[in-house]
């Protein structure tokens, strides 16, 4: 009885030590709560969803989003500017506690972070010149495309388009479109948004005006969060809920992109 009473004694002695030294995973959205601050990685190039505005202050679709979940969450907004290939590594840093930032779903994307439900529509396409005849990826073989480095359009096109098609990674959304008004790369693969305001800054006549070629993937922007989250994923989807129960999302998608919520995208939780 001694003998077993002291492994006993012993077994809770070493039990309280390792639940001392193992460490305690603290909720991001009780830090949240506690600093009072909500920090989110946004665009800063990629107009409508995110650029620097007339006042020198950041604004567009992705940054009034970011605005509703503080408010929401009764915290102070403090907005990370991004690139599309840093703004998941900000994220998996703790440097900042959400992304909203055109961010597509994908099963290698879902490997490393979560997602909330869809809050905007945004279609990934691939645009060029009128006079360029391609309608999907076997049309690719030996063209040259631009894209931003680890955008959605990067991975697909990857994915998809025959091997002796060149894909040229740009850092920003800002270089790509330089580059392809600039002539040098002669297709872009974007969001269909992007695009459209690239056309509505030439005239008709320009040889470059970017027309639609095909649609790479029918996507949805998500808030990105950290992988076991559950206090903040359930709280981002329930304001995103009542957002588009309310009209509220509707009114800064309809703001931005000057079309309204998808209907299945608005009754969906997903």
């Amino acid at each position: 009885m001694k003998t077993s009473k002291l492994l006993m004694t012993l077994g809770v002695v070493v039990l309280s030590v390792f639940a001392r030294l193992a460490p305690v995973h603290a909720e991001a959205l009780d830090d949240i709560e506690k600093r009072g601050v909500l920090r989110v990685a946004v665009p800063q190039d990629f107009a409508p969803f995110g650029s620097v505005g007339p006042s020198m202050q950041l604004e567009g679709l992705d940054i009034d989003v970011s605005g509703l979940l503080a408010k929401k969450l009764g915290a102070k907004l403090e907005l990370v500017p991004v690139t599309s290939a840093n703004r998941i590594p900000y994220l998996q840093t703790k440097k900042v506690d959400l992304v909203i930032s055109t961010l597509g779903r994908d099963a290698e994307r879902d490997k490393v972070i979560d997602f909330s439900q869809s809050y905007s529509p945004y279609n990934n396409s691939v645009y060029g010149p009128a006079n360029m005849k391609i309608d999907g990826p076997a049309d690719m073989a030996g063209k040259t495309v631009g894209v931003a480095r680890g955008t959605f359009e990067d991975l697909m096109l990857t994915k998809s388009v025959p091997s002796s098609t060149t894909i040229k990674r740009f850092e920003d959304n800002s270089g790509m479109i330089s580059a392809y008004l600039a002539g040098q790369v002669p297709l872009v693969g974007t969001g269909d948004f992007v695009a459209n305001k690239i056309a509505a800054t030439l005239p008709a006549s320009a040889p470059n005006k970017p027309a639609l070629k095909y649609v790479i993937h029918e996507s949805a922007c998500h808030v990105g969060l950290n992988k076991n989250e559950p206090k903040l994923m359930a709280k981002v989807d329930a304001i995103l809920t009542e957002a588009k129960k309310d009209g509220e999302l509707n009114g800064i998608v309809e703001k931005w992109l000057h079309v309204p919520l998808p209907v299945k995208m608005a009754q969906s939780t997903e």
